[in-house]
């Protein structure tokens, strides 16, 4: 029976593609070759939240969208990765996934089955600024959710068991993504921009900083921060902010506020000891990843959308110029993008593609030279026209669902932006002009500061990047060490 199906199948999708090939031989001459010119912006009708604050010094902060009876619940710390201590990257990350692993006596299976039961999902991970724990559920369970997110966030068990097997988990993660050239160089790259500052080190964590990780570790990070007065609870879809204030109060209410008062955050960003161009040889990659990074500004920036839409410009969606100039033109890549981001302290740009060793240098140069176009040549109005609709479009559908509201608020709410400008982004957006795009990008990404990295097979692009860049330093991956600043046990590149 399986067989037949397939056979099947097959003859429908054969048939398929010979009809649509009919079709296509059929098209008349003057069938458009470009797509149609991008439409008015939508207009975007978004509540503003409402922002209360409970005696413990919890935030609630609610937006209302009625109509469909679900609520989307979060709680959000204002702290992440950035407060990991030094040599325990991922910390913050693997203390945000035991939560819902054991707490206030139930087993991680309990948990799951009691949100299951209430028709949700718990879901808990750790960024940088931030760590979240979420459940999306009917507006009749919403109650019981709140109290088995009080219980999660407040009373976790962080067994030995439980911690011993996320660990493992989170060591093989590492092991795999690190094998690929782009997520390290992306990493090496990150160290080039933020250099010993928090956002240096791998928010993840490395195999080996994982594997340093003691129970005492994770319960001294939890009691520092899992603290009401530095926590948001967001409430998305069919509620009001009375019940919203009523539900926050019985459920974290009872939540004590510590006397000792919160650790100051450390700088986001430090001197780099690394050079401007680093070569990492992992002998016998099929492929080499290239990443070209910059600093940028933070998220409370006051030209953080003309950043944005820069960034759209550059590396944002398939048609941005990386991808243009990268894959479609030359072919050098199954795809290159760049993405912006603004964070608490500060900010980093950075663009990526895969490609064959031997075309390495060829991207490295294709990186730069965008990075210096975009700050030195106005966008013309049909490419920068294409690229807002993008992302308005992307916007728009951000806020389909209540939780994907929740997530837009919880950002704005984390870095102290006012929350009416969850209402405020497409015209914002269309705002920004060419000139300021020009000298946005002239400003911080032109210049000396960009931080390039290339991880492959370098007896097959080191020579040819030397030539461009005499100065490039070459490691060897085997040898690297990523908790270190300088990627190195010992002294910094040579």
């Amino acid at each position: 029976m399986k067989r037949q199906m397939k056979v099947l199948r097959l003859a429908v999708f054969t048939a398929a593609m010979v009809a649509a090939g009919h079709v296509l031989a059929a098209a008349p001459a003057d069938f458009p070759a470009t797509p149609p010119a991008p439409g008015p912006a939508p207009r975007l009708t978004v509540p503003t939240p409402s922002a209360q604050t409970l005696a413990n010094g919890l935030q609630v902060v609610s937006v209302r969208r009625a109509g469909l009876p679900l609520v989307t619940a979060q709680l959000v710390l204002r702290s992440g990765g950035e407060m990991d201590p030094p040599r325990l990257a991922g910390l913050a990350d693997l203390t945000a996934n035991l939560l819902s692993k054991g707490a206030a006596g139930k087993t991680a299976p309990q948990i799951a089955a009691a949100a299951e039961t209430l028709g949700g999902t718990l879901n808990a991970a750790a960024g940088w600024d931030e760590s979240a724990v979420d459940i999306t559920v009917t507006t009749p369970k919403l109650p019981q959710a709140l109290n088995l997110l009080a219980e999660v966030v407040r009373q976790p068990d962080f067994s030995a068991v439980e911690l011993k097997r996320a660990q493992a988990q989170a060591i093989d993660d590492l092991r795999l993504a690190l094998s690929r050239p782009t997520t390290l160089a992306s990493l090496a790259a990150s160290r080039g921009v933020f250099g010993e500052g928090a956002y240096g080190h791998s928010r993840s964590g490395t195999p080996s900083s994982i594997a340093r990780i003691g129970r005492a570790d994770v319960q001294r990070l939890h009691a520092t921060l899992y603290r009401p007065d530095n926590a948001i609870l967001v409430l998305a879809g069919d509620i009001t902010p009375e019940q919203a204030q009523q539900l926050a109060q019985a459920s974290f209410g009872s939540w004590a506020k510590p006397s000792t008062p919160l650790p100051a955050k450390p700088a986001g960003k430090a001197a780099s000891v690394l050079p401007a161009v680093v070569l990492i040889d992992q002998h016998g990659a099929g492929q080499a990843g290239v990443v070209a990074a910059h600093a940028a500004p933070p998220r409370k920036d006051d030209d953080y959308y003309i950043g944005t839409v820069a960034n759209a410009v550059l590396g944002g969606s398939y048609s941005a110029r990386l991808n243009e100039e990268i894959r479609i033109k030359r072919g050098l890549s199954y795809g290159a993008s760049s993405r912006l981001q603004s964070l608490g302290g500060a900010g980093m740009w950075l663009a990526a593609a895969q490609t064959k060793n031997p075309s390495a240098a060829q991207v490295v140069e294709l990186m730069l030279g965008e990075f210096e176009r975009l700050g030195s040549t106005r966008v013309s109005a049909d490419e920068l026209a294409a690229r807002k609709a993008t992302l308005i479009g992307g916007y728009g559908r951000s806020l389909e669902t209540t939780a994907g509201l929740a997530d837009q608020i919880a950002d704005l709410a984390v870095y102290g932006v006012p929350l009416d400008q969850i209402g405020k982004y497409i015209e914002q957006v269309q705002a920004v002009t060419p000139r300021q795009i020009e000298k946005y990008a002239h400003k911080h990404l032109a210049g000396e500061g960009t931080t390039v990295v290339v991880v492959g097979d370098a007896g097959q692009f080191a020579g040819t990047i030397r030539k461009a860049h005499p100065h490039a330093a070459l490691l060897q991956s085997t040898a690297l060490d990523l908790d270190s600043p300088s990627l190195q046990p010992a002294a910094g590149p040579r």
